[in-house]
């Protein structure tokens, strides 16, 4: 089977594509999400998407959604319990409304009517309770850590569900947005043919390759879904995505190189378009495993990871620094008053010092898939914490099976996330104690506690407090090393309009298919 990264164009063959399309001497237009064109959307054709994140061991099942590839076909196939806006606020979706009682522990929600299946049938409440329920109990889904409080979820009318918690959660609605919790048929467990209300029917898939879906034509937002016919290939590789864009192969890319992207934006025949997101790359170390259960270990390897180099040569500016939390700057919850932790060679050999561990040899396994430039990053990090007297030794990992066969499994190990909707999800996701994403396997309960107490305080300023302590305690003593948050970067052809950028996920919270329509 030929595939796209079989397709990888030389750096000739590159440039001469891009020549080809006036990628030289041509002044290309960088747009914001705010430049829309004037005239109103249009029905019809086969949108193309080319985009990296997807691999042969990925299911269509939500419940196992790890990448940004099953993240955009859950959306295309799938409705949503609510949706995230541009400004990452909660919108309608299959649920149209909800009330909370004081406490937050007990939580109505109202189902929206005259809601159809691809295969004709009405969404009830039951189909609602079975696809939260997916999610519940000894489920392996990615976010079963965070429906542990949720102790009965029952039907109390033809078109409403009540939610009892253990405890008040004043983002339960916020949590039911996250990309796994999509929509299916009570009793539905055919993944490998996927019955949704999504606004495309599912027509086929080959996991790590390709997939197909046709316009619902009783999509219940009518507004939406212009397109005829989504096409995504799955392209890992940077340059061959680039390339299959700029020759006019594919419509929209993702993870445009923030490397070559100033060339990118000279193509007359394409846009850019860019926008900060909560993405985070993350070096985790798992905290149960030796050596790095030593603290002074971790400090050390935190002041040995050179930040503003990751910036400059990663993201070519684009994005800014972590501080080993995962709240990106600018979020209305940051913690303004944490000190930066720079590069300082000194410090890192004083709690490396200080660890007394001997001459200790970490190996970090490092791949693409984590993240593009991934193994480059692993050289810099090796170059920089080699002149503070740390040695790391890079294990090359396989792109395809990295998230099943590495990830939660190595005990040094990149990886990447995506923003949340609250900074409280953005902390409890990969580390609260009980998480199934814990990568780090940080376990502290004073962390924990901060995180339960947020969930339940309406005062602002209070909750805030303890989101800002909890930010504190990662910083100092957890396993993550944060160096970089990146700004979005996708592009698309000319004759793609009605683009949007923002939000959680890249490419609009995986939905970028069923806002835009072709202009050709």
């Amino acid at each position: 089977m030929t595939t796209w990264n079989d397709l990888r164009p030389s750096r000739r063959q590159f440039l001469t594509g891009a020549a080809a399309f006036g990628l030289a001497g041509s002044a290309g237009i960088l747009k914001s999400q705010t430049a829309r064109a004037a005239e109103g959307p249009k029905r019809g054709g086969v949108l193309r998407l080319g985009i990296g994140g997807g691999s042969t061991t990925a299911s269509l099942d939500p419940r196992s959604y790890a990448d940004i590839v099953t993240i955009t076909l859950g959306a295309q196939f799938f409705s949503s319990f609510v949706e995230f806006d541009a400004e990452h606020q909660i919108q309608p979706a299959l649920i149209e409304s909800w009330d909370v009682k004081s406490g937050a522990a007990e939580w109505v929600l109202t189902a929206r009517k005259g809601v159809t299946f691809h295969n004709g049938k009405t969404v009830t409440v039951d189909d609602l309770i079975y696809s939260l329920n997916l999610h519940r109990g000894n489920s392996t889904s990615g976010v079963v850590g965070q429906t542990k409080h949720i102790k009965e979820v029952k039907k109390i009318g033809d078109r409403q569900i009540g939610i009892t918690l253990s405890r008040g959660d004043s983002e339960l609605i916020n949590l039911l947005g996250d990309y796994h919790f999509k929509i299916v048929p009570d009793g539905f467990a055919d993944w490998s043919k996927p019955i949704g209300s999504g606004p495309f029917v599912f027509e086929s898939y080959v996991p790590g390759v390709s997939a197909k879906g046709n316009r619902f034509a009783d999509y219940w937002a009518s507004d939406r879904a212009f397109v005829d016919t989504v096409e995504t290939t799955v392209i890992n590789d940077t340059p061959a995505r680039t390339n299959a864009l700029i020759t006019g192969q594919v419509d929209i890319i993702n993870r445009a190189d923030k490397r070559t992207v100033d060339l990118l934006k000279q193509a007359s025949n394409v846009t850019l378009e860019t926008g900060p997101t909560g993405w985070h790359a993350i070096i985790a170390a798992k905290t149960d495993t030796a050596p790095f259960n030593n603290a002074n270990l971790r400090l050390a390897l935190k002041y040995a990871i050179d930040r503003e180099e990751f910036l400059k040569t990663l993201l070519n500016g684009y994005g800014t620094v972590g501080n080993d939390h995962p709240i990106r700057p600018g979020d209305p919850f940051y913690n303004t008053e944490l000190p930066q932790t720079l590069y300082d060679a000194d410090k890192a050999k004083f709690y490396l010092k200080k660890a007394d561990l001997g001459n200790v040899s970490l190996q970090l396994s490092a791949s693409e898939a984590a993240f593009e430039g991934a193994i480059n990053a692993a050289e810099l990090y090796q170059a920089s914490a080699a002149k503070a007297g740390l040695n790391i030794a890079i294990q090359r990992e396989p792109v395809d099976g990295f998230w099943s066969n590495v990830w939660l499994k190595r005990p040094f190990t990149q990886s990447y996330w995506q923003g949340r909707s609250t900074a409280l999800q953005m902390l409890a996701a990969p580390y609260k104690s009980d998480s199934p994403w814990n990568e780090t396997a940080w376990r502290n309960a004073s962390f924990d506690k901060l995180l339960t107490d947020a969930a339940v305080e309406i005062d602002t300023a209070k909750r805030k407090s303890y989101v800002w302590e909890a930010q504190r305690l990662l910083h100092e003593e957890g396993g993550a090393i944060i160096p970089i948050f990146q700004d979005e970067l996708e592009a698309h052809g000319n004759q793609v309009k009605g683009y949007r950028v923002g939000g959680i996920d890249s490419l609009f919270n995986g939905r970028i298919a069923e806002y835009v329509w072709l202009d050709s």
